[in-house]
């Protein structure tokens, strides 16, 4: 099987390609990539010369070299590329359009063109809003509450509107909050775990109270995997572990874990519209796919403070700026 991933470099994008890359070794992947702020080579250093693993440094809103890239004939697209921040989309929402929205667009006119036989939209929970109990379905309305959310709802939608109106084969998966290696640390939890290991305050929204459901990286690409192999065509599947906690009950269990003092918590101001609670039904997937989360949350949460623990070269060059300005450098080069 041949799939162009986009968006292959950051975080969920790069955990994604190395299951693959263990999982399906005779599967080929070509990586496209902006190599935006957030977007780390680091992430794939150990794979980036294997056969069958090709990196291109691209954007997807770029209609001529998605057509190029097509053309080369690939199975599978798995849409990762995009703007995610909050914060930053708040700030300045054009990126959020551009990326998101627009990208996603020239993709599925490409997929459309080139007969591509899967478009797997890599979503998000945000784009159902807020929800004070219960959980979302997929049939829930949609409902965001911030540019970013906005944005990846209206590509949810152009992925509906191109199954039913030119067949893509696309399907829409929206995850709940992801944690594990590799994720950059402005983050929740790497910004918690970076901040208190150089034993800088750890910046909690308003009362801390908002409630997240954390699912490990490696439940999500599982989760991905079997999407791509056996998951309904035009479906959308909400995909969670049901770990939910609320920000401060997190960030209090991390500095325990650090054995760093609670007096390193600092609120903030609330963000604009912060929402209050996200949930998800994930039966869908669970009776369809046959998948769960394989990884329980405090596992999974002692293996992630461990990477940090073990790879501080990498995220202190982050925080730093130093990776950004290296590979701004070397790609001015080629």
């Amino acid at each position: 099987m041949k799939l162009l991933v986009t968006g292959g470099v950051g975080f969920i994008g790069s955990n994604f390609i190395r299951h693959i890359r263990q999982e399906h070794p005779d599967w080929e992947i070509t990586n496209l990539d902006k190599l935006t702020y957030a977007g780390n080579l680091e992430n794939l250093k150990d794979i980036q010369d294997q056969p069958g693993y090709h990196f291109v440094k691209g954007d997807i809103a770029d209609r001529k070299l998605v057509d190029k890239l097509l053309s080369q004939g690939f199975d599978v697209i798995v849409n990762f590329a995009a703007e995610s921040h909050v914060d930053r989309s708040i700030l300045d929402a054009s990126p959020f359009i551009e990326t998101n929205v627009k990208g996603t667009q020239v993709l599925l006119e490409g997929a459309k063109r080139h007969g591509i036989q899967r478009f797997i939209q890599v979503s998000t929970d945000e784009v159902y809003g807020s929800i004070d109990s219960g959980r979302f379905t997929e049939e829930s309305p949609l409902s965001p509450n911030s540019p970013y959310s906005a944005s990846k709802t209206a590509a949810d939608l152009l992925c509906r509107a191109y199954f039913k109106t030119h067949h893509v084969p696309a399907i829409v998966t929206r995850c709940t909050n992801n944690f594990g290696p590799y994720q950059f640390p402005e983050k929740l939890i790497p910004l918690a775990v970076t901040n208190a290991l150089e034993d800088k305050p750890v910046p909690v929204y308003g009362d801390g109270l908002n409630i997240r459901d954390w699912i490990f990286v490696t439940d999500h690409c599982r989760a991905l995997d079997a999407v791509i192999q056996k998951g309904k065509l035009g479906e959308i599947y909400n995909i969670g572990s049901g770990n939910e906690k609320t920000n401060l009950e997190l960030i209090r269990k991390l500095l325990e874990q650090l054995d760093k003092p609670q007096s390193l918590i600092q609120f903030v101001t609330d963000r604009p519209a912060h929402d209050r609670r996200y949930a998800l039904n994930c039966a869908r997937i669970a009776t369809e796919l046959g998948w769960k989360p394989a990884y329980s949350f405090e596992k999974a949460l002692s293996a992630t403070v461990d990477w940090y623990l073990k790879n501080e070269s990498w995220w202190r060059s982050i925080k730093s700026g130093e990776y950004s300005r290296y590979y701004k450098k070397m790609y001015l080069k080629r």
